[in-house]
């Protein structure tokens, strides 16, 4: 499993970092044609601020940093909220991009939400019936999710939402990626101690 490296050390660069081969393999993606996708999401405003396309380039960021150099899994973390958030988008216009379309597009299919699902029943559903890059997938987007969190001073959202990332999260986490939940698990204490300052005042 990928992990996260060692602090940098003097000297060394990202790209000693990452590894050559996997810069290899990063530059031979062709991820321009998915980021050029997903700029329609550039009109998409966030609650926490920014948008839905920064969101999605993050998530990628996160995967990466984490160590993941899976061209499938990256490409469909730069759409990953894109047939969520365009209505009526044509799935075409993904399945043309390239020989890896296709699968790039079930992944999407995966995290993407279906009208008739409750948001617990979604995570269940990616909990139980996803394959391993799906949750791997959702884990780094809720991590972005929850930083962004930091933004946002809405308790009731704040509080709803962290309720949700313990009981449905950690699971998918868990599986995914240990270092993934380690971080979430922070993440989650820093807005629990927002909230607890918050009926402090």
């Amino acid at each position: 499993m990928p992990s996260r490296g060692a602090p940098l050390g003097e000297g060394e660069t990202n790209v000693q970092r990452m590894g050559q081969d996997q810069m290899l393999r990063l530059r031979e993606m062709h991820l321009a044609p998915y980021i050029q996708l997903s700029t329609l999401l550039i009109g998409k405003r966030r609650r926490s601020g920014g948008n839905m396309f920064r969101h999605q380039i993050d998530t990628m960021a996160i995967l990466m940093d984490y160590g993941y150099i899976d061209s499938v899994l990256l490409k469909a973390s730069v759409i990953h909220d894109i047939l969520e958030d365009i209505p009526g988008f044509e799935r075409d216009r993904i399945l043309e991009i390239d020989e890896e379309s296709e699968r790039v597009f079930a992944l999407v299919m995966e995290v993407t939400r279906r009208q008739v699902e409750s948001k617990g029943e979604f995570l269940t559903r990616i909990l139980e019936y996803g394959s391993p890059l799906s949750l791997v997938l959702k884990a780094a987007d809720r991590i972005s999710n929850m930083i962004a969190l930091g933004y946002t001073t809405d308790v009731e959202f704040i509080r709803r939402y962290t309720d949700e990332t313990e009981r449905y999260v950690y699971p998918i986490a868990e599986r995914a990626d240990k270092e993934m939940r380690r971080e979430l698990e922070e993440l989650v204490g820093t807005r629990r101690a927002y909230l607890s300052r918050c009926f402090e005042i």
